[in-house]
């Protein structure tokens, strides 16, 4: 196991009431901006959801991060496959992910939250552009940051996007979050028998072709033994709850 890994104390258990590591990323999909009545769109409510979790947790002391997608908005692969040219497709996925990040910031400001987007597309009257540096050094300044437009080029997807920019920032884990407790060996909501892995390596996911995040994003992880934890957005209390050191959710590390 990397140090990254052995940091978090892997396997988990109880909650230690302090933070397990200084510095994380989170990767929150375009759904996860959508109350669970409208498949479409930016839910106020879901956003401030979202933004007293991540405040809870930046206030323990956590350096955070967060890589958001944009299928709530606009699909660039459903479009493309409707027709669209797949680079155009994808751009306007990109800019979908700028409007969901600019909403979960205005919803942490509220709460008084630091925070900046930063996207990899150039818009500086809206954001920040992506620096590597620039964006450790807002982190380390207690500032929250959501990173924006994917990685900035086509045929690469958000959880791409997250595997990239955590290494960058030395983010020590990946915290997926979805609407299901974790990883299962089948989707639970058509099969209420599906079971849920509690631990996974890196290579089971790919071998299963499991739903945690797409082969290219595993394979990133894998080759620089980045963590992943999948877990449920929904619970709240989750994510703080992972922060100090919980056994929540799946965990895809690499093998002892």
């Amino acid at each position: 196991m990397s140090d990254r890994a052995d940091n978090l104390n892997f396997p988990r258990g109880e909650n230690t009431g302090k933070p397990v590591f200084k510095r994380a990323l989170v990767k929150l999909s375009g759904e996860a901006f959508m109350s669970t009545s409208n498949r479409h769109g930016i839910d106020t409510e879901t956003v401030s959801s979202i933004a007293e979790q991540l405040a809870e947790v930046h206030d323990m002391g956590v350096e955070l991060a967060a890589v958001v997608g944009g299928g709530n908005i606009f699909r660039g692969l459903a479009a493309s496959a409707r027709g669209m040219d797949r680079a155009t497709a994808d751009f306007m996925g990109m800019l979908a992910t700028v409007m969901n990040a600019l909403a979960l910031q205005d919803s942490l400001e509220k709460r008084g939250v630091y925070t900046r987007v930063q996207t990899a597309i150039n818009m500086q009257e809206v954001a920040e552009p992506y620096i590597r540096r620039r964006a450790i050094r807002h982190l380390e300044k207690g500032r929250v940051v959501l990173f924006a437009a994917g990685t900035g080029n086509p045929y690469f997807t958000t959880d791409t996007a997250a595997a990239l920019r955590a290494l960058e920032i030395g983010a020590e884990a990946i915290l997926k979050a979805t609407k299901v407790n974790g990883v299962y060996d089948c989707d639970p909501v058509k099969n209420p028998d599906a079971t849920m892995f509690h631990r996974l390596s890196y290579l089971e996911v790919l071998n299963r072709e499991l739903e945690v995040m797409d082969a290219t994003a595993i394979s990133l992880c894998m080759d620089n033994s980045l963590p992943i934890v999948v877990f449920n957005l929904l619970e709240r209390g989750n994510l703080e709850r992972i922060c100090c050191g919980e056994e929540v959710g799946t965990i895809v590390c690499s093998d002892r």
